[in-house]
């Protein structure tokens, strides 16, 4: 089954003067369809402006569409009387924890949503144990935000998340701020919860190096999704997605390179083990002849 569907997906911010004139349209999202299925984990890509973390606000239903719909968990987004099943469903981790993270201990800013929510006190303490111990920072449960470590703080805010226990975790650009052992911490967490607690996971990122264990990868540019498969097959693209101001893994770029330098390589290269397997088949050919 599906998790988030969307058809004809069309989102519009309107600008307006003081007198509620309209100045100016912009259409961030532009006629999109796409689903994502429950346990997967999704990135999506594209430049700044692309319209990424205007979908992701849909997914959330903070943003709900000019035109189109979407359903999350089978639940269309423009029904307000279902607006807090659907924020159940599908949490939000955004790129800076400061804006998320509010409580002066770690264990009770990670049972603050569960206790909007109205779980009863004993489960609030359960599910925050667990959650900090599916993220790694349950010894750090009665130490104060503030001394943590931006990956640390990160990785307490998708806790936060995780004890409300939604069915999918939507994270936008969740390693912008932070330095790369910060990133590693954060996506190493995230797909651990991916496997391990079957959550959806949909991450928008900059950072090709943290898609590449993805299920699908959808690429957008202008508001609409321009590319969508595998990482492999995303990657084979290194000229396409160029063309949409879009890097490849470092790798990948080495390994499009050399092809191009005339070494028989396979296109899609994702990592270094993988590269390394290549050239040491290619040394075995040439010592055979």
């Amino acid at each position: 089954m599906e998790m988030v569907k969307t058809e004809g997906l069309v989102f519009e911010y309107i600008r307006r003067n003081d007198e509620g004139e309209v100045e100016s349209i912009n259409r961030a999202i532009d006629n999109v369809d796409l689903g994502i299925k429950k346990g997967d984990f999704i990135a999506i890509l594209g430049h700044n402006g692309s319209g990424k973390s205007t979908l992701a606000k849909h997914i959330n239903a903070i943003l709900t569409p000019t035109e189109g719909s979407i359903w999350v968990d089978g639940i269309n987004t423009k029904e307000e009387e279902h607006l807090w099943d659907i924020r159940q469903n599908a949490g939000m981790v955004f790129q800076n924890p400061d804006n998320q993270i509010i409580g002066t201990v770690v264990e009770e800013d990670v049972g603050f949503g569960a206790e909007n929510l109205g779980v009863p006190t004993d489960e609030i303490w359960e599910r925050v144990e667990k959650s900090l111990k599916a993220v790694g920072m349950l010894d750090y449960r009665k130490h104060s935000p503030n001394k943590l470590s931006g990956g640390q703080k990160q990785r307490v805010a998708i806790a936060g998340v995780m004890a409300m226990k939604p069915q999918c975790i939507v994270l936008d650009e969740p390693t912008a701020m932070l330095d790369p052992m910060g990133r590693k911490e954060v996506i190493e967490t995230v797909r651990e919860l991916n496997k391990k607690e079957k959550v959806t996971v949909v991450l928008i990122t900059h950072y090709m190096e943290e898609v590449i264990n993805a299920d699908k990868v959808f690429v957008m540019d202008k508001g609409k999704v321009v590319m969508e498969g595998t990482p492999r097959e995303i990657f084979k693209e290194v000229e396409k997605l160029k063309r949409y101001r879009l890097d490849v893994p470092q790798v990948t770029e080495l390994s499009y390179e050399l092809r191009q330098r005339g070494l028989n390589i396979p296109e899609g290269i994702l990592t270094v083990e993988e590269l390394v397997k290549a050239l040491c088949a290619l040394k075995g050919e040439k010592e055979k002849r």
